[in-house]
């Protein structure tokens, strides 16, 4: 072990105890929409409107024109898994639902939810059943199959419509022509059913409309994403995941503009005053790839925190960042916004931009139980992207949901592998 390994070692063994930092206004403002998504959804139930569950890289937009409530299961899961409340639900679903258990976590938390919001299950809901029951499924294919067989079951079982959009994998890393009249056919159909089941109308005006300021959010929040190029970054990259919600459940809405705006400034100020949310010395940074371990994202923080490690870029955030003009542009977006819908070059390219980009000295490589997918062209990732990047790269064994593919002393022996081998190649320049 080399000398700073060990001055590194010994400056975490006494810590200093800083007084916890009070939730900036931007986190305030989150949680304001958050519960404003699931009250509004509940509302419009009791009304008797038609209330929609959707895939997390739909196009979100049709929706908001159309003025529809919908939730997001995935989200949904993520918040439950962050709040340790999955057990019960894993449980049920692997037991008296007789689910596999290598199923994804976030599926199988929401079919076992679903079963009690069907009445076939006595289960008590670990949120108290704010995910109001769907009458109908938006979906899309760009994430996963297995989120088309979930889905499916979600149907089947609630006797409800998907309204579904193929986008297919993408071999290439552009969008063919020819796929995206494919992609807009389906959209233009999609839209005519959706509004003859709600008995909504359809207003091109509003469409531009909510377009735009979709596309305001998803400017701000690649902004926000790109600030952390700053050295030392202004934020702890983990912060970020907790604004994901914004645009995976409201990025068509101006209160996600207001908190994105208020986020991108809080960080303007960081970087004026030469401060950071980041803890302690930024003294590595590194890339995360993959989804979030939620049940373990403080444990994952306070592990790099340790060693002084910052996640500065991930690949995972920026998913929702999608930009477009018109429909035809919106089929074209949401074909390639997804990495798991798109080819291992593809991939490589646009992490390897970012590494350079954020001066990335490492990756994290999270292989989720849950998203083999993801998982099974992440060895090949790897190998390419460490040889063309130069930079080390080390992976742990986690899930994004359940808390039972993940061990604490495995992670913390990957992080101290990768962070020798980071400071080798420091101390070699």
């Amino acid at each position: 072990m080399s000398e700073s390994i060990a001055t590194i070692k010994a400056t975490d063994s006494a810590p200093q105890v800083k007084p916890k930092r009070p939730k900036p206004k931007s986190m305030l403002m989150l949680a304001e929409q958050s519960a404003a998504l699931f009250e509004n959804a509940r509302l419009a139930k009791e009304r008797g409107e038609k209330v929609g569950w959707s895939a997390s890289i739909f196009p979100q937009e049709i929706a908001e024109t159309l003025g529809l409530n919908v939730l997001y299961p995935e989200n949904h899961a993520a918040g439950i898994a962050a709040r340790h409340q999955a057990d019960s639900l894993l449980q049920e679903c692997e037991g008296p639902l007789g689910y596999a258990n290598d199923l994804c976590a976030y599926a199988k938390l929401n079919l076992a939810y679903a079963s009690v919001l069907n009445g076939e299950s006595a289960l008590e809901l670990p949120d108290g059943g704010k995910l109001v029951k769907p009458d109908f499924l938006l979906l899309t294919n760009n994430i996963c199959n297995q989120l088309t067989k979930w889905y499916e079951n979600l149907a089947r079982q609630m006797q409800i419509p998907i309204f579904f959009i193929d986008t297919c994998y993408n071999p290439w890393d552009y969008v063919t022509e020819s796929r995206v009249r494919y992609v807009r056919a389906q959209i233009d159909q999609l839209i005519a059913d959706l509004c003859a089941f709600t008995g909504k109308a359809w207003n091109d005006a509003r469409f531009q409309e909510i377009m735009q300021i979709s596309q305001c959010n998803s400017y701000l929040w690649e902004r926000a994403n790109n600030l952390l190029a700053r050295r030392p970054a202004p934020l702890s990259g983990f912060e970020l995941f907790n604004y994901m919600s914004s645009m995976v459940c409201n990025r068509g809405k101006v209160s996600t503009t207001a908190i994105l705006e208020q986020l991108n400034s809080e960080i303007e100020k960081h970087i004026a005053e030469g401060t950071s949310t980041f803890p302690v010395e930024e003294r590595f940074r590194i890339s995360w790839d993959g989804i979030a371990c939620w049940p373990y994202l403080s444990h994952n923080l306070r592990t790099l925190k340790k060693y002084g490690i910052n996640m500065v870029a991930s690949s995972y955030g920026k998913a929702w960042a999608i930009a477009y003009d018109d429909l035809d542009g919106m089929a074209r977006a949401y074909c390639f916004a997804s990495t798991n819908g798109d080819n291992a070059s593809t991939m490589i390219e646009r992490r390897l931009e970012a590494l350079r980009r954020f001066g990335c000295e490492g990756t994290i490589y999270h292989v989720n139980r849950s998203c083999k997918v993801m998982d099974c062209q992440m060895l090949e990732v790897q190998r390419q992207l460490a040889k063309a990047a130069g930079v080390p790269f080390t992976a742990f064994d986690g899930d994004q949901a359940d808390y039972r593919n993940y061990s604490e002393a495995q992670f913390e022996t990957r992080i101290q592998g990768l962070v020798e081998v980071m400071q080798q190649n420091k101390e070699e320049l």
